[in-house]
């Protein structure tokens, strides 16, 4: 897993020096389709989750990174330093009593989803033509009873019929269709829709989302993803039959779910960035634009069977309520199945990694879920027997309870756009790097990884500067900078 410096799309370039400070030097990808994407472009990075992208044999840019790296790491101030405009006393934290989230799905009901979306006969999902996973979506979406959302067309890609999962229903459609620079189909998003139980609420709309597709062939290698994502596809399928079961049983949420399983998102979020731009008339509260003004929640998983670096963590990273203190209520209530820890971090950790960019770039709250990034991380080895399905079978529980939990409150969440710090963010960073540090000072090694002297100054700063924060039980603004920081120069430095 590396954590990418890139920020909100609209931020200021000028102002952005963690863009500039740590900007992988690549090759610049093949040109992307330029179809209507609204106010969004297309960024020039790859999208996978929680890392940067991959340095090329270019020896100067990457040694003159490392080294401008090594310079800003020695030239920190020390953690006491960090902490000096902290107040002198602060009360220790509250910390709620730890909440046991019932496992509503198990590994063998996402086993057979995976190991569908992982096959060798799949060719790897590659985007714009994964049509065998389009159709098993769909055709699940259908046997649930769920709605289609998308308008029909006769310009759609192929699987328009209903016996191929279209539903038929009042002209709607499972598939959307997305347009490629001449106008023809390019890929598809796949949604359906469980409409709410209350009348007064089930305008207001609640997403889970998971990008289907992955990398395909390349070089004749078959690049499976079985973590990416079909472990977030087959959590995505999974939810939808739970609420759906719910709702038959009388005991449906009361606002309405989405369910949207994006295409092309390996290829630069394409698939998610032409949802949000032409959203679909049940987010739109059925107005002729697109502002999603219905949309009051989504939730985003994306590889959630592995663990960050193949660390002994049984953790899934939650990102982003810092911009929804009504979220932080719901990770609160909710807790975690048991075996599974979820470590909230600010997602200015990683910017745009996956397909919640396009939400949070149109302050939607939102949330995103993530393992990390592993050594079988876009590689042929990512498949359904490395995955650990039980660790994403309770990231799956996890998601779903939130979801069930912000379908019945009362208030929907809100966007907070300027956030206070956090010290759940804190506690994490703190235990990633204590572990690092144990295993650079382990002769075993596990993983066969040598720490450089940058690498382990970088987790000892870094451990410092949560320990202070955390001894006091306050973050400064300063601290947190620093933090995010020390953060990224870790994140493209060790892993």
């Amino acid at each position: 897993m590396r954590f990418s410096p890139f920020e909100r799309e609209d931020a200021p370039r000028g102002k952005n020096r963690a863009r500039r400070f740590l900007r992988a030097r690549r090759p610049l990808p093949a040109a992307a389709p330029q179809a209507n994407l609204g106010a969004f472009p297309i960024p020039r990075t790859d999208a996978s989750p929680m890392r940067l992208p991959p340095v090329p044999v270019r020896p100067s840019p990457t040694r003159a990174r490392l080294i401008a790296a090594s310079v800003w790491v020695f030239a920190l101030p020390s953690a006491a330093a960090l902490g000096q405009d902290a107040p002198a006393e602060t009360p220790p934290p509250v910390v709620a009593a730890e909440q046991i989230t019932p496992q509503r799905i198990t590994a063998d009901d996402l086993r057979p989803h995976v190991e569908f979306l992982a096959d060798p006969a799949r060719g790897g999902r590659p985007g714009g033509r994964a049509d065998a996973a389009a159709e098993y979506l769909a055709a699940h979406f259908q046997s649930l009873g769920l709605e289609p959302v998308f308008e029909a067309s006769p310009a759609a890609a192929p699987g328009n019929a209903p016996a191929d999962g279209d539903g038929g229903a009042g002209g709607k459609s499972f598939f959307q269709t997305i347009a490629g620079p001449d106008g023809g189909p390019f890929g598809r998003n796949v949604a359906a829709l469980l409409p709410g139980s209350d009348p007064a609420a089930k305008a207001e709309v609640v997403m889970i989302g998971a990008h289907y597709d992955h990398l395909g062939v390349r070089g004749g290698v078959l690049y499976p993803g079985a973590d990416d994502n079909a472990s977030g596809t087959a959590m995505l399928m999974e939810a939808a039959e739970r609420l759906a079961d719910d709702a038959k049983q009388g005991d449906g949420p009361r606002r309405s779910v989405l369910f949207v399983a994006f295409d092309l998102e390996e290829r630069m979020l394409f698939g998610s960035r032409w949802f949000a731009a032409h959203p679909p008339a049940v987010l739109t509260g059925g107005q002729d634009d697109a502002t999603m003004r219905q949309l009051k929640a989504v939730f985003v998983a994306d590889m959630i069977g592995r663990s960050l670096g193949d660390l002994d963590l049984p953790t899934v990273f939650v990102m982003g309520s810092e911009h929804a203190p009504h979220l932080k209520s719901v990770l609160d209530r909710v807790g975690t199945p048991e075996g599974l820890e979820a470590a909230r971090l600010g997602i200015d950790l990683i910017g745009t990694r996956s397909d919640y960019g396009p939400f949070r770039d149109r302050d939607i709250p939102f949330l995103f879920f993530s393992t990390g990034e592993h050594k079988d991380y876009h590689r042929p080895t990512d498949t359904p027997e490395n995955l650990n399905v039980e660790k994403a079978a309770r990231v799956a529980s996890l998601i779903l309870a939130i979801t069930v939990t912000t379908a019945n409150d009362a208030e929907a969440p809100v966007w907070e756009a300027n956030p206070s710090p956090d010290l759940d963010e804190a506690r994490a960073v703190n235990r990633i790097t204590g572990l690092l540090l144990e295993r650079a000072a382990s002769p075993e090694n596990p993983t066969g990884r040598r720490f450089g002297t940058m690498q382990k100054v970088t987790l000892a700063q870094t451990k410092s500067v949560t320990e202070g924060v955390l001894e006091r039980g306050v973050m400064t603004e300063k601290e947190r900078s620093w933090l995010v920081r020390l953060s990224q120069v870790l994140l493209l430095s060790v892993f």
